[in-house]
């Protein structure tokens, strides 16, 4: 059942929007592209599904079922795609989009790594990176790169406050100089350590 409060709800727009961007590029990988290398320099193609799915699979836990990142520990490390990556991949980034949609999800905090955060601001994360990360996968099985201007303009909010911070977290490489007169797009990627 659909929580008519949240119809039309701009954060879940984007949240599934940038779902169906990566859902698109999962779909693409060709057999042969799996252990190919991406953008994310330590990461073959099924390292960077993986990573999302894992993303996706922390979803129902923390924001439906209430419980902390702590509770769950390393459930969701190592390889989580199995035999059919695809399929794994659809039912995680499902399972996000159900539990975010939920009645009264995004009025509540999830307990993450770094501590309480409104189910807003952690939704907002995670299309921000799903967004980011399509770029990576396109990159990296030479699909159409061009990202939604919406969810370009909406990623560049969510990280231009913080991006000095995110090298320092370790997951994220130092940002680069966009070039002159970059577009909305090149400008997210530099900020991200990447060149387009």
């Amino acid at each position: 059942m659909t929580d008519k409060s949240n119809l039309g709800n701009p954060l879940l727009a984007r949240h599934a929007e940038a779902l169906n961007l990566f859902t698109e590029r999962v779909h693409a990988i060709r057999p042969d592209q799996w252990d190919d290398p991406t953008p994310c320099t330590e990461w073959t193609v099924r390292d960077l599904v993986n990573h999302l799915a894992a993303e996706q699979m922390w979803v129902p836990p923390l924001v439906r079922d209430g419980s902390t990142a702590a509770e769950q520990g390393d459930v969701f490390e190592g390889d989580l795609l199995g035999d059919d990556p695809v399929a794994t991949w659809d039912e995680a980034a499902a399972a996000a989009r159900a539990a975010f949609a939920a009645p009264g999800a995004l009025e509540r905090s999830v307990d993450l790594s770094f501590g309480e955060t409104p189910a807003t601001d952690y939704c907002t994360q995670m299309t921000a990176d799903a967004t980011v990360h399509a770029w990576d996968l396109s990159r990296a099985i030479g699909a159409d790169e061009r990202l939604p201007k919406p969810l370009v303009d909406f990623s560049v909010r969510e990280v231009a406050p913080y991006a000095a911070e995110l090298e320092k977290s370790g997951m994220f490489a130092a940002a680069v100089e966009a070039p002159p007169g970059a577009d909305a797009q090149t400008k997210l990627l530099a900020l991200l350590g990447r060149e387009a």
